[in-house]
């Protein structure tokens, strides 16, 4: 069974985190919410919604991850750029050739800002495009190149979430659960 690990920082946007952890759960997928707030697994969101995390950072071996995914929104993005033990796994997580996944502002004030989308294509919320260092921005509501997948913002948490899924799984189990959610018939309008 695949393993994701999403990371929750203060003021992290709502959607960006728990579709993908929905949509992953549903398919199969063994998913870790972890918060990166000092000793504490409560963490809030953009919008004022408190989430208890699966997880402390400090408590977690991420040697067992498929994926890390960081979710935008602001100031949660750069909450997460802030956390020093984060961006170490984040940069060991992609030394090692694994798989990383950013959406919303989080591809450009984390990912972009490690230097780890040079020459690749990526996306991310608009404005933040500037961040992509080294990237061709391609506007997209998700971008994978090579084990990187980035998302654009809010809107695209679907569909980044089963790009994921279908990366971690196959194209049928995404596609069966992309229907039971009632999402592949509005991609059909």
């Amino acid at each position: 069974m695949a393993k994701v690990y999403v990371f929750l920082a203060n003021g992290f946007e709502d959607v960006e985190a728990l579709i993908p952890v929905d949509v992953l759960r549903r398919g199969g997928v063994d998913v870790t919410t972890v918060s990166v707030v000092e000793d504490s697994q409560l963490v809030e969101s953009a919008h004022g919604v408190q989430i208890f995390a699966d997880a402390l950072f400090d408590d977690c071996d991420f040697s067992d991850a498929d994926v890390l995914l960081l979710p935008g929104g602001m100031p949660g993005a750069s909450n997460l750029y802030e956390h020093d033990g984060l961006c170490n796994a984040v940069q060991a997580h992609y030394d090692a050739g694994r798989r990383l996944a950013a959406i919303c502002a989080a591809p450009a004030v984390v990912l972009g800002q490690l230097g780890l989308l040079q020459g690749r294509r990526a996306t991310c919320y608009p404005g933040f495009e500037r961040m992509l260092t080294g990237a061709t921005y391609t506007a997209e509501l998700f971008t994978t190149d090579g084990n990187i997948t980035t998302g654009e913002g809010p809107a695209a948490a679907f569909p980044f979430a089963y790009e994921l899924l279908t990366l971690l799984t196959d194209r049928q189990t995404s596609d069966q659960i992309a229907v039971g959610m009632r999402f592949a018939h509005l991609m059909e309008k």
